[in-house]
């Protein structure tokens, strides 16, 4: 393994440098651009290396933040029955692009968000909410878990039919 100096005297050996510590990052879990870039700054890599490795990175297909995103939201929504907003909300701050987190949120329709609200209201409770309070507690739970509140109130509503 060359050493620090070694290393900044060859251009090779940085670009090798930067993917070494890159595919450690990429080890633990799928990343976006932003993520690794910030990962390597951390780590002091120049930036025109950091390009290299992002360029090399995206060419061997361990780059996508269009998949990234799209796989975030899947999980997210199967996993931990997120609503769009908190999905989009964390996307954005992992630096995925604007028309990516589109993309990926328009993947599920309002119709299809709502009725995974209904499920976790089911999941959640065990029985629908029979006054102000509960219907405030319910409603509360979407909203923590990323569900727009008009379609939180939507969801409510649904479910206390199911038990009439």
């Amino acid at each position: 393994m060359p050493t620090p100096a070694e290393r900044a005297a060859d251009p090779a050996a940085r670009l090798q440098h930067a993917l070494d510590l890159s595919y450690r990052y990429l080890g633990r879990r799928d990343r976006t651009v932003a993520e690794i870039r910030r990962h390597l700054e951390a780590k002091r890599v120049e930036p025109a290396t950091i390009e290299e490795a992002l360029a090399e990175l995206h060419e061997q297909g361990y780059l996508n933040d269009a998949r990234f995103a799209q796989r975030f939201a899947e999980d997210r929504r199967a996993l931990d029955a997120w609503g769009a907003e908190r999905i989009e909300r964390k996307l954005r701050d992992a630096g995925v692009a604007p028309e990516h987190i589109a993309s990926a949120l328009g993947a599920q329709s309002a119709e299809d968000e709502r009725d995974a609200a209904i499920e976790l209201l089911r999941r959640r409770l065990s029985t629908p909410p029979q006054d102000d309070r509960g219907r405030e507690r319910a409603l509360g739970l979407l909203v923590r878990r990323g569900y727009g509140l008009e379609l939180a109130y939507d969801a409510v509503r649904a479910f206390e039919r199911t038990a009439a």
